[in-house]
C-alpha cells in the first residue's frame, strides 16, 4: 500500500514538474495561460504577470505596461501597484463564447519601455448559473383519438447555456396515466424528450389532458424549468402533411439584404377541409436564431430579420414543422450556410508609439507598436502592410499579428522637423480593401550645425571723423538647428590696431551682430582695419564659425593743404621788413622764365590731395602766371622797363575736396640784372606799400627813442667817470678806491663789440631764389657775451672793409657795409674803467649784411 501511494505522489510530482516546465516555456515565448471562472466581479484577480514574467512590479509600472485586447471591450486590466492581472468587467461565459464548448479570451501584455508584447490566454470556466429553460412554457397538442398507443408526439426542447454537468441532464414528466415519456438523443447528442401515448384516448370520456414536463440540469444545486403541457384530443385525422424535402439546404452571401426571403418550405396534406389545412412553424429555435429568421406559418417562407455577418455565424441548422388542421404534422431540416464576402477592412491598432524621437537616433529604433486584423476569412482576411518609401522608416514584424515600425536611416531634423507615417493595410480580397493609422512623430533637434554666415567675408568703408558710437555693418549668421541650438550670439576675436586692443576700436553686439565705432577713427592715422567676427550658437557644446570684416576708411577733406616754400617765417618776413625772402628775377628774362616755385602737400588722399595753385594777388597781373599743378611762378611776359621793380605774388593753393580748403605762399620778386641792383633796390625800399608799414614805422620809432635814451645814460655816466678820474688824479693813489663799484658794471670797448656780434645774421642771395640762405649768430643772447678777440684781429664794430670786399672771390662778393672800429695804438688807449658795461635790459640789434652773389 505505501508502494502504491508512493507511486501515486511520484505521479502528481511528475505532472506538476510538467505544469510549471510548460508554464516557463510559454513565459519565456511571450504567452501565459490563466483560467478563471465565470461571474466574478470587477477586480477579482486572475494571474501574477509581474512573477510569470520574472519581473518586479515596480518594473513593470516603471516601463508601462498596460494590457490592450482587439476585442472593442476590455475584459481585463493589470493592477499598477502588485503587477496582477484582474478583471475589469463581469464574465459572463455564455454571453462571451455562446455555443463554444471551450471559452478562451486572449489580451496582450505591451510593455511600452522595452517596445515588447506578451500574448495573454485566459479561459472562462462554466459555473452553474443558468436554469433549464422552454422556449414557451404553455404548449397545445391536438391528437386525435384514433391514433394508436405508442405513438411519439415530440415536446419542445430545453436549452441550458452552460457547459458539462451545468447543462441539461434529464426530463420528467407528470400528470396523466395516458401519456409516458420517452427522450431521444439527437443527431448532435442533444437530448429531445418525447410525448408517448401509453393508453388509448377516448375523447368522450376526457377531451383535454394537463401534463407538467420538467428538465434539470447536473450542477450542485440543480437547477430546473418546467413547461406545461395542454392535449386537446380530436376527431380522426388520417392523413398527415408531408414536406417536398427532408432537408432544406441553402447558401447565402453574408450581405444579403435584410428583408430578402431565403427559402420558401412547401409540405402537403392530403386530407381536406380542416384537416388539410397546413401551418408552419419553427420546433424549438433559440432566442439568437428567432431574431435573425422568420417563418411566414401560412406560406412557409423564411425571411431575413437582420443582417448575416460570417465572422459571427457561417451556418446555421434548425428544424420546422408543418401541423394540419387535425394534429397532424411532418417535420423537416433547414441548413443555411453564409459565404464569407470581404466586408471588412482591416484594422490597425496602435498599442504603442513615440510621439518625439531625437535627430541623432540609430537606425532600428522602434517608434511604434502596431496590431493588425482582418475579420474576415480566407484570402479575404490576409493583410498586408506596407509604408511609402519616401519616409525613413520601415515595418518590422513582431509577434503574429503585431508589427513594429522601426527608423531605416539616421534622421535630419534640419531636412524634415515633423514625420506624418502612414501605415497602410490590405487584405486580399477582391476588390481589396484597405485602411491606414497616421503616426504623428516629431524629431527633436541635435546641435550638429554650426552657424553660417550670409556671407563669405564683409567689408565696410567709414568715413573718417566719423561719430563715436557710429553704426559701421551688421553680420548675419543663421544656425540650422531649433531652440537654444539656433540661438546665435556674436564677439570680435583678440586683435591690435596700432598696439592698442581692437575692442577700443570697435565692438560688436552681442545678439544683433552689430558693429560700431568705439572712436572716431583718421585717416591719416589708420586707414584700415580687418577683424573676425566668430558667432556661436548655444547648443552644449557650442559650435562657431568666423567671418572675417575689412573695415576701410574713407578719407575726407579735413586737412588745409600745407606750403613747404616759401615757409611761413619768411613769408612774415618778405611782408614785414620788405626783403627777406626775395626772389630774384633779371629784367631780361623771357617769357615763361622760371622765378620761383611754390611747394605744398595735403595730408589728405586721393582727390582731397591734389592740389591746384593759383595766383590770387599780383602787383603788376600780367607780369607773372602760375602752373595750375606744379606750382612753379614764371613770367608771363619779358619786364618792361616801366615795371615796378619790386613785386609781391600772393598764391592760393587749393585741394579737390568737398569743400576745397586753401592756404596761401606769399613771394616777393625783386626785378634786377645784378645783385648790386637788387641791394640797391633793397635799401630803397624805405615806405612798404603793405599795410603792415605802419607798423613798422611805429616800431622803428621806438627803437630810435630807446637809443636815444640810452645815448643820454651812457653820456650821464661817462661824465660821472670823468669826474671821478680826475678826482682821483688830484688825491694820492688808495688801493681799495673802486671797491664800492661792482667789477660786473665795467666792461671794455671788445665787451661792448662782441655783445653787438652775437646779434648778427647774415643773409646770403644768389641769383637763383632757392639758392638763398640766412644764417642766425649761434650766440644770440643778449644776457651773455662771447669771449674778448685777440688784439691782433679787426674789431668788425663801427667801421667799413671795402678793401676786403673788394678781394672776395667772384662766388662770394661781401658788398654789404661792415661795423669796425680802427685799432688804436696802446699809447693812446683810454683807461679800461672809461667804458662802462650797460645792463642787459637796455640791449639793441645791430644788424650786419653780407650778400654773396655769384656775379
Amino acid at each position: 500500500m505505501c508502494t502504491a501511494r508512493q507511486g501515486r505522489w511520484g505521479r502528481r510530482q511528475r505532472a506538476l514538474l510538467c505544469y510549471v516546465l510548460v508554464a516557463a516555456w510559454e513565459a519565456a515565448w511571450g504567452q501565459l495561460r490563466y483560467s478563471v471562472p465565470e461571474e466574478l466581479p470587477k477586480g477579482s484577480f486572475v494571474g501574477d504577470v509581474a512573477k510569470d514574467l520574472a519581473l518586479q512590479p515596480a518594473a513593470l509600472r516603471d516601463r508601462g505596461a498596460r494590457v490592450v485586447s482587439a476585442d472593442r471591450t476590455q475584459y481585463f486590466t493589470l493592477h499598477a501597484n502588485s503587477g496582477h492581472l484582474v478583471t475589469a468587467e463581469r464574465l459572463d461565459r455564455e454571453q462571451l463564447c455562446e455555443g463554444v464548448q471551450r471559452c478562451v479570451l486572449r489580451c496582450e501584455v505591451i510593455v511600452e519601455g522595452e517596445m515588447k508584447v506578451y500574448r495573454i490566454e485566459v479561459e472562462i470556466t462554466d459555473i452553474n448559473d443558468n436554469a433549464p429553460s422552454f422556449g414557451e412554457t404553455e404548449n397545445e397538442l391536438r391528437i386525435s383519438e384514433i391514433t394508436a398507443p405508442g405513438s411519439p408526439f415530440p415536446l419542445a426542447v430545453a436549452h441550458d447555456p452552460d457547459l458539462g454537468r451545468n447543462s441539461l441532464q434529464s426530463y420528467e414528466l407528470s400528470g396523466d396515466e395516458h401519456f409516458s415519456l420517452s427522450v431521444q438523443a439527437g443527431v448532435d447528442g442533444e437530448k429531445r424528450p418525447e410525448l408517448v401515448l401509453a393508453k388509448a384516448l377516448d375523447r368522450e370520456e376526457a377531451a383535454f389532458h394537463e401534463l407538467v414536463l420538467r428538465a434539470s440540469d447536473g450542477g450542485e444545486p440543480a437547477r430546473t424549468g418546467t413547461a406545461r403541457i395542454r392535449v386537446s384530443v380530436l376527431d380522426a385525422n388520417d392523413n398527415a402533411p408531408v414536406f417536398s424535402q427532408a432537408v432544406y439546404a441553402v447558401r447565402v452571401p453574408e450581405d444579403v439584404p435584410v428583408g430578402s426571403t431565403l427559402l420558401t418550405l412547401t409540405a402537403t396534406d392530403a386530407d381536406e377541409g380542416l384537416n388539410g389545412d397546413v401551418k408552419y412553424s419553427f420546433k424549438g429555435i433559440s432566442k439568437k436564431f428567432s431574431k435573425i429568421f422568420h417563418l411566414d406559418p401560412e406560406t412557409g417562407s423564411i425571411r431575413l430579420l437582420r443582417s448575416l455577418d460570417f465572422e459571427e455565424g457561417d451556418s446555421y441548422e434548425m428544424e420546422v414543422q408543418v401541423h394540419d388542421g387535425g394534429g397532424l404534422f411532418d417535420t423537416a431540416t433547414i441548413s443555411i450556410s453564409v459565404s464569407d464576402v470581404n466586408d471588412n477592412a482591416p484594422e490597425i491598432s496602435v498599442r504603442s508609439a513615440l510621439s518625439e524621437i531625437s535627430e541623432d537616433a540609430p537606425p532600428g529604433t522602434v517608434v511604434a507598436l502596431l496590431h493588425v486584423q482582418d475579420r474576415d476569412s480566407g484570402a479575404n482576411g490576409e493583410v498586408r502592410c506596407s509604408i511609402a518609401e519616401s519616409v525613413p522608416f520601415r515595418l518590422e514584424r513582431a509577434l503574429d499579428n503585431y508589427y513594429s515600425v522601426v527608423t531605416s536611416r539616421e534622421l535630419d531634423r534640419e531636412e524634415v522637423s515633423e514625420y506624418n507615417v502612414t501605415v497602410w493595410a490590405s487584405d486580399g480580397g477582391s476588390p481589396s480593401l484597405r485602411s491606414s493609422a497616421v503616426l504623428a512623430l516629431r524629431v527633436l533637434d541635435v546641435n550638429d550645425n554650426a552657424p553660417v554666415f550670409a556671407e563669405a567675408r564683409y567689408s565696410a568703408r567709414l568715413p573718417e571723423n566719423n561719430a563715436e558710437g557710429a553704426l559701421v555693418l551688421t553680420v548675419r549668421a543663421w544656425d540650422a538647428d531649433w531652440g537654444q541650438n539656433a540661438r546665435v550670439s556674436y564677439r570680435l576675436a583678440e586683435g591690435r590696431v596700432r598696439g592698442a586692443p581692437l575692442s577700443s576700436y570697435v565692438s560688436v553686439q552681442a545678439e544683433t551682430g552689430a558693429l560700431y565705432a568705439l572712436r572716431s577713427f583718421d585717416y591719416e592715422e589708420v586707414r584700415e582695419v580687418g577683424l573676425w567676427v566668430r558667432a556661436e550658437d548655444g547648443g552644449a557644446p557650442a559650435l562657431s564659425s568666423n567671418v572675417s570684416v575689412r573695415l576701410l576708411i574713407v578719407d575726407e577733406n579735413d586737412n588745409a593743404p600745407q606750403v613747404l616754400y616759401p615757409p611761413a617765417a619768411a613769408a612774415a618776413a618778405s611782408a614785414g621788413a620788405g626783403w627777406t625772402g626775395v626772389e630774384l628775377a633779371p629784367r631780361s628774362a623771357e617769357p615763361g622764365a622760371l622765378v620761383a616755385k611754390v611747394v605744398a602737400v595735403d595730408a589728405d588722399a586721393g582727390q582731397n590731395a591734389w592740389l591746384s595753385y593759383e595766383l590770387a594777388k599780383a602787383t603788376e597781373p600780367g607780369l607773372f602766371r602760375v602752373g595750375l599743378h606744379s606750382g612753379e611762378v614764371r613770367t608771363a611776359r619779358s619786364p618792361l622797363a616801366r615795371d615796378a621793380p619790386r613785386h609781391s605774388l600772393v598764391v592760393v593753393v587749393k585741394d579737390q575736396g568737398r569743400p576745397a580748403l586753401s592756404a596761401t605762399a606769399t613771394l616777393t620778386v625783386v626785378l634786377a640784372e645784378s645783385v648790386a641792383e637788387l641791394l640797391s633796390e633793397l635799401g630803397s625800399a624805405a615806405a612798404p606799400a603793405e599795410p603792415g608799414g605802419s607798423l613798422t614805422r611805429w616800431l622803428v620809432l621806438a627803437v630810435a627813442a630807446v637809443s636815444c635814451l640810452f645815448v643820454a645814460f651812457l653820456l650821464l655816466l661817462l661824465a660821472l667817470r670823468l669826474r671821478r678820474w680826475r678826482r682821483s688824479q688830484l688825491l694820492p693813489p688808495a688801493s681799495g678806491a673802486l671797491r664800492g663799484v661792482p667789477a660786473s658794471h665795467f666792461v671794455g670797448i671788445d665787451g661792448v663789440r662782441a655783445f653787438l656780434h652775437s646779434y648778427s645774421h647774415e643773409v646770403s642771395l644768389t641769383a637763383d631764389s632757392r639758392k638763398s640762405q640766412r644764417r642766425w649768430a649761434a650766440d644770440s643772447c643778449c644776457n651773455t657775451l662771447p669771449a674778448r678777440p685777440p688784439p691782433d684781429k679787426a674789431a668788425p664794430l663801427l667801421g667799413e672793409d671795402a678793401a676786403g670786399a673788394r678781394g672776395a672771390p667772384p662766388d662770394a662778393l661781401p658788398v654789404s657795409q661792415s661795423l669796425r672800429t680802427p685799432r688804436r695804438p696802446p699809447s693812446r688807449r683810454l683807461p679800461p674803467f672809461l667804458f662802462l658795461a650797460f645792463p642787459s635790459p637796455f640791449c639793441f640789434h645791430l644788424r650786419c649784411l653780407r650778400v654773396i652773389s655769384p656775379y
